[in-house]
């Protein structure tokens, strides 16, 4: 019988208009520290949020999103925070921000199979 595995994820949101609170669900984190895995994926709803702030600057969205996920993946263009280990990279990124890009804050949850559980999660969550 496989074993389950602990994880933690955090839902990655997009404010486009950080005074009015408002928020879209752009992508997903989701790490467990036992299996060092750590798994990012995101999609930009470009007339989503437009409709919310249609200034709002896509481009220099998709570039800070991109920067995530070269932290979690440990690529050099993450920077220093890229090379830290698994965990501190999560907590990094899901540490509380005053900026568009936001996390919730983290979940946690067992699971046989962290690549279908991360799959669920995407589609009810992100998409």
């Amino acid at each position: 019988m496989h074993e389950k595995h602990l994880y933690d994820y955090a839902v990655i949101r997009v404010i486009p208009k950080v005074e009015r609170e408002e928020f879209i669900n752009i992508g997903l984190m989701l790490f467990s520290k036992r299996q060092k895995y750590l798994r990012i994926k995101y999609h930009i709803p470009h007339e989503k949020i437009t409709s919310f702030c249609p200034e709002f600057d896509l481009e220099q969205l998709k570039i800070n999103l991109d920067a995530f996920v070269n932290i979690c993946e440990g690529k050099k263009e993450g920077g220093p925070i890229a090379t830290f280990e698994i965990a501190e990279r999560f907590r990094w990124i899901t540490a509380v921000k005053s900026s568009s890009i936001q996390t919730s804050r983290p979940h946690s949850g067992f699971s046989y199979d962290l690549e279908a559980t991360f799959e669920k999660l995407y589609l009810e969550l992100v998409l």
